[in-house]
């Protein structure tokens, strides 16, 4: 890390510094001046404060990795007792994309027990391996074996990249990886390029969604990234199933966990808004469960669910599993239908893959209309009503 060096003999009046610090990270202590944790890194204290005072130091040149002992795309088959989540197939679609540009092979890490045939099936979607370690003791997921067995995958074959569905599963194991590895993990990406250099752009919303940040580990391997789920493209299913499956084997001390998992209760069937292929979506604009029982009323007129922004979460109208966005659910309907919306890029991160989008705002410049299809520029109850109206005729005809 940089830092601050304070030089007392150029000092004469430390209490000049003191009064220049913006963050009140000068501070007189047993020995003198010092600087505190509330040091922001600004350097104000060497551009204006007394010549020679205070230096900055940067962080010695990082010896560059070889990047050429590193190669493939590995991909984390996110599953359920076998059943592979559908993430893994849309990351397996976003990994043959980048190893192409680089010509480099897709690799799927595939972790669980009776698992062989299943695997099989990743090849029909652009894995070159499927690296399967089928144990007994890996049937349902534990932290400290998959964390092994995950590490014993990267040590022998040295992926470039690791692509994990930030699904339960993908948002534990990931870091934990990422920790033993020593390596960077950038969460929930939006987007991911490839450089001709093997360096993996991870490209994601930050700071409340204000901007893009693009974030790179140029001087680590592996590179690690997380992605949502209906985030990425999945594949079309080829016939053929071009590839191999390579069966693994690792340390029986590898396996064992120092958590006992007593029992599994399974939680009830419930409809999810991920799943919905019609969504009625209400926003800030909508101020009363008047109005919401309105929208909720379309959206069954639709065969669809209600779903909102956070600002309806945060009042207590509508319960967190129905929020879309980055702190909700990302979401990809056939048709979404956004009320009283304003389309903050924390909000269309989560739905802009839908495939038709219908904004209703009051405001022409609203930001959700860069977004949608089509677009109308009217208050609820001058639109939702007639609409609702000409769909109870279609369906009376």
């Amino acid at each position: 890390m940089p830092k601050l060096q304070l030089h007392p003999e150029n000092i004469e009046d430390p209490q000049v510094l003191i009064d220049l610090c913006p963050f009140g990270a000068m501070q007189m202590g047993e020995n003198g001046l010092e600087i505190n944790a509330a040091c922001k890194m600004c350097r104000l204290c060497v551009r204006k404060g007394p010549k020679g005072a205070v230096e900055y130091i940067e962080d010695e040149k990082k010896p560059e990795i070889d990047k050429s002992e590193w190669k493939g795309i590995a991909v984390y088959v996110d599953h359920v007792d076998g059943k592979i989540h559908p993430v893994t197939f849309e990351l397996l679609g976003k990994a043959r994309e980048m190893a192409d540009k680089i010509h480099q092979p897709v690799q799927a890490v595939f972790i669980g027990s009776h698992i062989q045939e299943e695997a099989k099936e990743l090849l029909h979607y652009g894995a070159d391996q499927v690296f399967v370690y089928d144990k007994p003791e890996l049937a349902r997921f534990a932290i400290e074996p998959y964390t092994n067995v995950f590490e014993d995958h990267i040590l022998k074959n040295k992926p470039s990249s690791i692509l994990v569905g930030a699904t339960t599963v993908g948002r534990q194991l990931a870091p934990r990886v990422a920790a033993r590895m020593h390596t960077g993990l950038t969460a929930d990406c939006t987007i991911l390029k490839m450089d001709e250099n093997t360096d993996l752009n991870q490209i994601r919303p930050a700071f409340g969604g204000n901007i893009m940040a693009h974030i790179k580990t140029p001087n680590h391997r592996p590179q690690m990234a997380t992605v949502r789920y209906k985030i990425m493209n999945a594949p079309e299913r080829k016939e053929e199933a071009d590839g191999e499956v390579v069966v693994c084997e690792v340390a029986p001390e590898r396996l064992e966990s120092h958590v006992e998992v007593l029992d599994i209760v399974k939680k009830p069937k419930e409809e999810s808004i991920e799943n919905a292929d019609v969504l009625v979506v209400a926003g800030r604009g909508v101020k009363s469960e008047q109005d919401l029982a309105m929208l909720e009323e379309l959206a069954d007129m639709l065969h669809g669910q209600l779903a909102c922004t956070r600002p309806l979460v945060e009042a207590g109208l509508m319960p967190a599993k129905k929020q879309i966005g980055l702190s909700g659910r990302t979401v990809r309907p056939k048709l979404i239908i956004t009320c009283g919306v304003s389309g903050a890029v924390q909000f269309t991160a989560g739905m802009d893959h839908s495939d038709q989008i219908v904004a209703i705002n009051t405001d022409p410049q609203a930001p959700i209309f860069q977004t949608a299809n089509y677009c109308v520029v009217g208050d609820l109850y001058d639109v939702i009503p007639p609409l609702m109206e000409k769909i109870r005729a279609q369906k009376g005809a």
